[in-house]
């Protein structure tokens, strides 16, 4: 399977980095096909401008102002968010990833009559979301995890209408233990791997 494991941590030995390189070699392994976005770390720009937004709602597949970004989206068949949960929420640089590429002709099209949006994602079967949150569980429910619901309800809604989707959090992260982040680096690696279907073996030679 084609997974775009979208990857938003700007400190290279942070936590989250660790499990988004783990993640990625352990698909591999598995045998599928990674390609892992790191988003501070490829330099991304989540600063829309005004031209862009000027022209955003009339973008065609072709006029896509980050063209690579809106390929690697249209090329994947899974989406993986690992990222670190930010006042609730989505961290910045993730949010103007979305603002950016998530655009008009690429993830969805715009009703001429002012009906619902058409998805364009529907290749997408499975997304998941793993993510760190200071708070406690019991405190991001009472919230409403906007993060979560931005991603596994908004942009789902773009995807295959029997679109899979999976939610992992490490609670409590200010306050973590070597123990606790082990014990739950095993368990995302453990979930990922049987939530995301194994590709077909390939038939042996004659």
């Amino acid at each position: 399977m084609k997974i775009l494991l979208v990857h938003c941590h700007p400190v290279a030995e942070s936590y989250v980095t660790a499990i988004a390189k783990r993640l990625a070699q352990h698909l591999r392994s598995e045998g599928h096909d990674v390609d892992h976005l790191d988003l501070y770390g490829e330099g991304f720009d989540p600063v829309m401008s005004a031209d862009e937004r000027r022209a955003y709602n009339d973008l065609t597949a072709g006029e896509h102002p980050l063209p690579d970004h809106a390929r690697r989206l249209g090329d994947a068949e899974a989406i993986l968010f690992v990222y670190p949960t930010w006042w609730y929420g989505l961290p910045a640089m993730l949010k103007g990833w979305l603002d950016r590429v998530w655009a008009p002709g690429t993830a969805f099209e715009i009703s001429p009559d002012n009906g619902p949006i058409r998805p364009l994602l529907t290749q997408i079967t499975h997304c998941a979301v793993v993510t760190t949150c200071g708070a406690p569980r019991w405190w991001s429910w009472m919230v409403g995890h906007p993060g979560r619901k931005t991603l596994l309800r908004g942009i789902r809604a773009l995807f295959h209408k029997r679109c899979r989707t999976l939610f992992l959090a490490h609670y409590l992260m200010d306050i973590s233990t070597p123990e606790s982040r082990a014990a739950f680096l095993e368990k995302v690696e453990r979930r990922v791997t049987a939530f995301i279907p194994k590709p077909p073996r390939a038939a042996p030679a004659e």
